[in-house]
């Protein structure tokens, strides 16, 4: 199986790249995607079985791949392991963060437990990958980083917990992109939109089907995205093709953004208006 990127050959030949979320999904396309263009990848995440499966195709195909279980909600998890790869790689020179998780729910059923595991996961998991690859690897040398965010330009209705944390790591991309510009480091986000891959499968099938359809209706391009979609576009701005580009969100969406969203609206009438003027004032109201 031989990944066949649009980008040219040996673009990072020599690289150093550590994908989160790296053996299933969008995280696996990116690391079939960088491997193909001469990356030396690093996978990581908390199952083994797919992360040692997704090294294997790599390694079949011809490229260069190595994992690592690790929890990013865990500090000190993640501390050992960007120094495990520091030391056995002589550094790091770029991370994808694309470890994630989620559930849909409106706002007002989701327990404390599921908001706080959505939010270590996408935003507190992020932070702690960044910050110790940019302690450990990237202070001195510099280097590049995108985040996988989620399209949440207008909310995130049906999924309030990972709108709120993508929505802190969209602000984090920006925030670090100042303080580390000093430092050679550019961060940047891609905000996917509805992605035709392994994550629909972990809704549940019939609950899918219909937000599938509503959501393909609302969609200019009229259709859903591709995982390979999303990882030419980090290979984009990991590259130096996107030496000036950071602190950005680039959505991948088919213009889902620009149209709306599939929440449906129920009828009211609990909108109450206000007017200035009381209503017996029988003033000239201009």
């Amino acid at each position: 199986m031989q990944y066949q990127s649009i980008f040219r050959p040996n673009l990072f030949q020599d690289q150093t790249i550590l994908v989160t979320g790296g053996g299933t999904g969008i995280g696996r396309v990116i690391a079939h995607e960088l491997a193909s263009l001469g990356g030396n990848l690093i996978i990581a995440s908390r199952k083994e079985q797919s992360l040692e499966k997704t090294c294997r195709e790599i390694s079949d195909a011809g490229g260069r791949c190595s994992w690592h279980t690790v929890n990013i909600r865990q500090e000190e998890d993640v501390e050992k392991l960007i120094e495990e790869i520091v030391n056995a790689h002589g550094g790091l020179d770029m991370l994808v963060n694309n470890a994630g998780g989620q559930f849909p729910s409106p706002a007002e059923h989701i327990k404390q437990k599921g908001w706080h595991a959505v939010i270590e996961t996408n935003l507190t998991g992020t932070f702690n990958v960044t910050r110790a690859v940019f302690n450990k690897a990237m202070v001195k040398k510099g280097g590049s980083i995108v985040n996988i965010v989620a399209e949440i330009r207008n909310g995130f209705p049906g999924m309030a917990h990972t709108g709120a944390a993508r929505a802190g790591v969209v602000n984090l991309t920006k925030t670090l992109a100042v303080e580390w510009a000093s430092r050679g480091v550019r961060i940047n986000s891609i905000a996917p939109g509805v992605i035709d891959g392994h994550g629909l499968s972990q809704y549940d099938p019939a609950f899918m089907k219909s937000y599938i359809d509503s959501v393909r209706a609302a969609i200019p391009a009229k259709r859903l995205g591709t995982e390979s979609e999303i990882a030419a576009a980090v290979t984009f701005l990991l590259s130096p093709a996107a030496a000036y580009i950071t602190g950005e969100t680039i959505r991948v969406d088919g213009g889902w953004s620009l149209w709306h969203k599939p929440w449906k609206l129920d009828d009211h009438n609990l909108s109450n208006s206000f007017d200035g003027f009381s209503a017996d004032d029988e003033t000239d109201k201009t």
